[in-house]
């Protein structure tokens, strides 16, 4: 990444550019977690024109500037890496074990002799680095869903843990090890699978201080504070849901769903 690139990346943010800090890296993520949401619509619709892998910057940037869109944990960490990277910090892309090892994609930025872990791939609130030098777990709430960050283990690893509806339902183990971006050459191809979680099903995560805005597939759900509320959409309905609720054109979305089957089901 260049100045030039770098410049552009924290307009797009909507933030000035800092000397590495705490406060500054702070200020970073939580406009990277509000202004580039958890999506697939994205993948979806390089899948339709036969692209597989991670889009370059530029297409990136352009993808949030135009459509609104931003992407998974490939894209949205590996993006947000090389501009914490860029900008002084000391941060490393991760590999951490969900169904099999390192499918998912985690920065750890070392600063000030501290270690935090920041993830803006998960499709969940956190909206702050999150420090892994923890000697208890660290808990925040949003809706129906609970999230845990444990200490590390005697491995050095840390532990997210996802509760919906006060039941475990999903997380994931970070592998501290420093990856290249090329390291998850193989799962992300796989990403691109026909039978794979995100071809099979349309998600789109946005994130506000104490709110969340989240459609999966047919099913709209707004959280605030403690609140929920959900709405269903018929299929026609969702290019509008789009357009209105996130901001994606509506003609981008017509054509990106076009002859998708969109399924039923919501929270996995």
């Amino acid at each position: 990444m260049n100045a030039a690139e770098a410049a552009r990346y924290l307009a797009v943010l909507g933030v000035p550019r800092r000397p590495p800090g705490r406060d500054a890296l702070a200020e970073v993520v939580s406009a990277h977690l509000q202004r580039v949401p958890f999506e697939n619509l994205s993948k979806l619709r390089r899948a339709r024109a036969g692209r597989h892998g991670v889009p370059d910057l530029g297409e990136f940037l352009d993808g949030v500037e135009q459509f609104r869109f931003g992407g998974t944990c490939y894209t949205n960490n590996s993006h947000l890496n090389a501009l914490l990277t860029h900008l002084g910090y000391d941060a490393v892309l991760c590999g951490a074990e969900m169904s099999r090892p390192d499918v998912h994609l985690v920065n750890l930025v070392r600063l000030d002799g501290r270690e935090y872990l920041v993830d803006g791939g998960y499709g969940a609130p956190f909206l702050e680095p999150m420090p892994s030098d923890l000697d208890r777990d660290l808990e925040w709430s949003l809706g129906r869903e609970r999230f845990v960050l444990q200490p590390r283990n005697g491995e050095g690893r840390s532990r997210m843990l996802l509760y919906r509806d006060g039941q475990h339902r999903h997380g994931y183990l970070v592998n501290p090890v420093p990856r290249a971006l090329s390291h998850f050459d193989g799962v992300i191809e796989q990403s691109f699978a026909p039978d794979s979680t995100f071809m099979k099903r349309v998600t789109y995560i946005r994130f506000a201080p104490g709110r969340s805005w989240i459609l999966q597939n047919l099913n709209l759900l707004e959280f605030e504070g403690a609140a929920s509320r959900t709405s269903r959409l018929e299929p026609d309905q969702l290019p509008a849901a789009l357009e209105g609720v996130f901001g994606v054109p509506g003609a981008i979305a017509r054509e990106t769903l076009e002859g998708f089957p969109v399924p039923d089901g919501v929270w996995e």
